[in-house]
């Protein structure tokens, strides 16, 4: 069973958005999915709690407090966890253990870049040998800024794969407000958004 890690240290970068964009992903497939959520904020679990009867179903992985996060039970084929910001220590430790594949959100910020420079040094030192696979991806990049420009530039010198890079767009919030996906309705009302999102869904698949 694939467990999918969304972590960053900073706050406000995109996990949830990615982490539930995921989770809808994998439900869009046919797979038996949960999502959890060790944030205290647990906003990926309050957008399950607004997700329609009608839409493809995603259970509560059950990943909150202080106590020990749990394998999800038999039957799950695949598995989501989204993360608080500054995950550090046992829970840093115990997360990641847990996963197949970590997903890195980045926005195209100094501050961020920093941060998330020094995460990924932790990832590579804690990881379970090459059986975690790490990748990377730009969150609401306007591509004609400076700011995607250094983004780019820092992402080159990293030897990290990058999935690509997601447009800053109401999309998400408009789809999150009703516990959807980008998967959860007619494409053509998001064609663009998931064309971004092939190279990642590629990743999640290999």
């Amino acid at each position: 069973m694939p467990v999918v890690l969304v972590a960053n240290p900073k706050g406000g970068v995109g996990k949830s958005t990615l982490a539930t964009n995921i989770a809808g992903y994998f439900a869009s497939r046919g797979h038996a999915v949960m999502l959890g959520d060790v944030d205290r904020q647990q906003s990926s679990r309050l957008w399950l709690g607004l997700r329609p009867p009608q839409a493809r179903p995603i259970a509560t992985w059950e990943a909150t407090g202080d106590s020990a996060v749990v394998r999800p039970p038999r039957g799950t084929t695949h598995a989501v966890l989204d993360t608080p910001a500054g995950l550090h220590g046992w829970r840093f430790k115990e997360v990641l253990a847990l996963a197949d594949r970590v997903i890195v959100p980045l926005q195209p910020s100094i501050f961020d870049i920093y941060a998330t420079r020094d995460f990924l040094d932790r990832l590579k030192d804690q990881r379970r040998a090459e059986k975690t696979r790490i990748s990377l991806v730009g969150m609401r990049v306007n591509a004609r800024t400076l700011a995607a420009d250094r983004l780019h530039e820092f992402i080159a010198s990293l030897g990290v794969p990058v999935l690509g890079e997601l447009r800053d767009t109401q999309n998400y919030v408009q789809l999150a407000a009703r516990g959807l996906t980008l998967f959860d309705i007619a494409p053509g009302r998001v064609q663009r958004d998931l064309a971004q999102w092939q190279p990642i869904c590629d990743w999640l698949e290999g």
